[in-house]
């Protein structure tokens, strides 16, 4: 059989014709998938916060503040004194508020509830939250990371 004189032109078209068929695929689909990944968050290193006055707590309050990338919960009990935790409850990282009616900390996600120390006590939660050190200088409350 007499080999066609065109094939070697033929088969190389063929394969600048594939790979440019696949440089655009890939042009196209690349920026798709980028765009779907998040990228990769860092958590900001915060060591320590300003929450704001001891004179704007009124006792038996509870006030959300930011803490790095983070809610912080700050509660004044009925004795005066000052608790901080990270606001993210452990079951689904929804934030929690203070309920002074009934003197918890409550998530709305799922009904979860946590004792004034942090220690989960009803609901779903299945961790403690994360305490918060709370130091008060000249009438204002800092909040940090415990050591």
């Amino acid at each position: 059989m007499p080999q066609d004189p065109n094939s070697g032109r033929r088969q190389f078209l063929n394969y600048i014709l594939g790979g440019g068929s696949l440089t655009f695929l890939a042009s196209i689909f690349y920026p798709v998938l980028k765009f779907l990944t998040p990228p990769a968050a860092n958590d900001a290193a915060v060591t320590a916060v300003d929450a704001g006055k001891s004179d704007d707590f009124p006792n038996d309050s509870g006030k959300i503040i930011k803490f790095g990338s983070k809610p912080a919960l700050v509660i004044r009990d009925k004795a005066g004194e000052f608790k901080a935790f990270i606001a993210v409850c452990s079951h689904l990282d929804c934030t929690v508020q203070y309920l002074a009616k009934d003197r918890v900390i409550w998530c709305a996600c799922h009904n979860g509830k946590y004792d004034l120390n942090g220690i989960n006590i009803s609901g779903p939660p299945p961790r403690p939250l994360l305490p918060l050190k709370v130091n008060i200088q000249q009438g204002t409350i800092f909040i940090s990371k415990e050591a």
